[in-house]
């Protein structure tokens, strides 16, 4: 599949280097991405779209509207990470944001979602130039949050599928670590669903000197720590996958004194209904058996948060999707991929609006490094998302992700007429 506008990149592509080093220096954490929003809000109005702000917090959504045909889903991601960015960059980030506990940290697009507001900005404004040459209706979401796995709720608890056109496919993508200009899919199970646990630990504090007048729960954490490693290792299916990883532990606040409480923060991945249960209940098991074991005073509370579903990218859907992308770039730039443990929230629009979903992976980094780095066995040394390293290089992987998401829509829309659409092919 060929576009049918072989010039935008000259004439659109400086306008969306520019607005891309201009969000990669001034990221936003989840729920504050105001200024991002609004370059997002104003980068649809530029290309006739009708555009509503402040959907689900600061998402923003456009609608072009073109006759006679399906609704198709554009969606991306617009929140960055509290990560002190260390690419050397020019256009590096310097920013410092107020985080959820009011505390001052870095924040970095060290996940590329800078890069994905980007792209649907770019396709966007591609599509509504090619409206002669399709049929139907653009939704174009930009969420918020996605970090926090909060946004895609936000948005569809605000009535996202009743005040807007109800989408007859939900496409997608993000930016990851393979060759800048490939495209990484796969039909099915494509990222785990996530769960994100606090537990809190009650001991009883006292003087560092003094541990047996104590119940320590900064041991208690640590046993706990140590034993949930074994849930993978010794209870979950080797035909399985699920991944355990405690990436918070707050307890005390001086060397000579055992504190009251422990926190754990527990961050679970998982491909199955029937594996998450049993990891959720192992953790939940072990954390009660440690506390006992350690003589707390009362119980641990154990929460857990709303995280993301398993993020399938609906099979029949993604191979048609797939031979389009094929057809427009080549097969030779298309990559099958493993399931990645990784987490998405975007699969809870798919599932709110009841359609189908599809993901795809695109390069950010230098093809000759990444070659390289194979050939020497360095592939895992390379900056991968949520890295103080990572960020895409701008070419070719702009031009490819605009694209992507151009090839996919058009594939998905209607016929068009051949001839110019007029001013009124926008109109409501």
């Amino acid at each position: 599949m060929a576009l049918p506008d072989d010039t935008w990149q000259t004439d659109l592509l400086p306008g969306l280097e520019a607005l891309y080093e201009d969000l990669h220096r001034h990221p936003e954490l989840s729920g504050q991405e105001h200024r991002t929003a609004g370059k997002a809000a104003r980068a649809l109005t530029e290309a006739g779209y009708e555009v509503t702000e402040g959907v689900g917090g600061t998402g923003v959504v456009g609608v072009l509207r073109n006759g006679d045909g399906p609704v198709v889903m554009l969606r991306a991601d617009m929140d960055a990470l509290p990560v002190r960015e260390n690419t050397g960059l020019p256009y590096a980030s310097e920013a410092v944001a107020d985080g959820p506990d009011g505390e001052s940290v870095p924040v970095a697009h060290a996940c590329g979602h800078d890069m994905h507001v980007t792209a649907l900005a770019g396709a966007a404004a591609l599509l509504a130039r090619l409206r002669a040459h399709w049929s139907g209706t653009v939704l174009a979401v930009f969420q918020p949050a996605e970090e926090l796995m909060a946004g895609a709720r936000a948005m569809i608890a605000d009535g996202l599928f009743e005040r807007f056109p109800r989408p007859s496919v939900v496409l997608g993508q993000h930016v990851g670590p393979l060759p800048a200009g490939m495209i990484g899919h796969r039909e099915g199970p494509v990222m785990a669903g996530a769960d994100v646990g606090d537990v809190q630990l009650f001991g009883r504090g006292g003087h560092g000197s003094r541990p047996e007048a104590t119940v320590d729960p900064v041991l208690m954490a640590a046993s706990v720590v140590v034993r949930l490693q074994g849930i993978v290792a010794r209870e979950v299916p080797a035909a399985e996958t699920a991944v355990v990883t405690v990436g918070r532990l707050q307890a005390g606040t001086k060397e000579n004194v055992i504190p009251d409480t422990a926190r754990l923060g527990i961050s679970v991945r998982s491909y199955t209904p029937q594996v998450r249960r049993l990891v959720i209940d192992a953790i939940e098991r072990i954390v009660n058996a440690e506390a006992a074991a350690s003589g707390a005073p009362k119980p641990p509370v154990i929460t857990w948060s709303p995280g993301a579903p398993v993020l399938v990218s609906d099979p029949e859907a993604t191979r048609a999707v797939g031979a389009d992308l094929a057809a427009h770039f080549g097969a030779e730039r298309l990559l099958p991929l493993p399931p990645i443990a990784a987490s998405e929230d975007v699969g809870l629009f798919g599932e709110a609006a009841g359609v189908p979903t599809v993901f795809w992976f695109w390069g950010g980094t230098d093809a000759a490094a990444t070659l390289a780095a194979f050939q020497e066995g360095r592939l895992d040394e390379l900056p991968s998302n949520h890295s103080p390293e990572f960020a895409p290089v701008l070419q070719p992987t702009l031009t490819t992700g605009v694209e992507a998401l151009v090839v996919a829509a058009l594939g998905r829309l209607g016929a068009g007429t051949g001839a110019d659409a007029g001013a009124g092919a926008g109109s409501a």
